[in-house]
């Protein structure tokens, strides 16, 4: 008899472990020293040998620090329930999280600040961010004019689409190029990290681009400046910020564990200044 196997089925737990450790550049030796899994043990979970007790996937995703919904993912594998919940941002039990956001965003004024899911999708932005994403081109929007303060309804403007594409950012960004290049090798490393499809896709997009610059191979990137500048031309001024990224760091929701706060804070008093005036 032959046996036939799903294409699409999901593989097995111990396939799935495997990968990340790999991913992650860590022998089973390493990993048993991590997670205290014997390592007999643990390469018989990997071959499908034995099966792992929940608590044992637990401790090796921990070990491996997978994130939070491929956590959910190795569990179904094991024939575990999902541990960490997903809510969509506008379901009612989010309500306080959008008026801490709001908050956030709209205390920083007059600079710019946006919140951004795991694929940089924009969800919500105050004034002055939502100002440069409505100057950009109905094609690199893709999407209704932003709101600020507001959480956007799908489809939502996505900042690698924006950063990328000719009618988006690139005419308001005095060192584009730079960058494009930052934010686009922080995707290509996170995706390094958890494999995610559609992010992947979204790259993919980006680079395809008229005139976006090549990223150099993954080994062969060399170190990278420790602060990328934001450099607005606006007439007359040459404005400079710094960007700052903040995650919530203690969220047990997969949809709160991927949001992120970016913040642009002025690089010099003479930006301060300017961007006050103007704002």
């Amino acid at each position: 008899m032959t046996m036939r196997t799903d294409p699409g089925a999901a593989p097995p737990v111990g396939t799935l472990l495997a990968r990340w450790r790999r991913q992650r550049r860590m022998s089973q030796l390493d990993l048993a020293g991590e997670s205290g899994v014997s390592t007999r043990h643990l390469s018989f979970v990997e071959s499908g040998r034995a099966r792992p007790s929940r608590d044992m996937v637990l401790r090796l995703c921990s070990a491996l620090a997978v994130p939070q919904r491929a956590r959910n993912e190795v569990l179904l594998a094991a024939g575990f329930a999902p541990v960490f919940r997903e809510t969509p941002l506008d379901a009612p039990a989010m309500a306080e999280v959008l008026t801490a956001l709001r908050m956030i965003l709209d205390r920083h004024a007059p600079f710019p600040g946006v919140a951004l899911d795991a694929r940089w999708d924009i969800v919500m932005a105050n004034a002055a961010y939502a100002a440069a994403v409505n100057g950009c081109g109905p094609d690199a929007l893709r999407a209704p004019p932003v709101v600020p303060l507001v959480l956007l309804p799908a489809p939502r403007p996505n900042l690698l689409r924006l950063l990328a594409h000719p009618q988006g950012y690139r005419n308001a960004l005095g060192n584009w190029e730079e960058v494009a290049r930052a934010i686009l090798g922080r995707v290509r490393r996170e995706i390094a990290r958890d494999g995610d499809p559609a992010r992947r896709a979204l790259l993919t997009e980006a680079l395809a681009y008229p005139g976006v610059p090549p990223l150099p191979e993954l080994d062969a990137a060399g170190a990278a400046g420790l602060v990328v500048p934001v450099i607005l031309a606006a007439p007359g001024a040459t404005l400079r910020f710094l960007s700052t990224i903040a995650t919530l760091g203690t969220a047990q929701d997969i949809t709160l564990q991927e949001l992120r706060i970016e913040t642009l804070h002025p690089a010099d008093a003479a930006t301060d200044r300017a961007f006050r005036a103007a704002g």
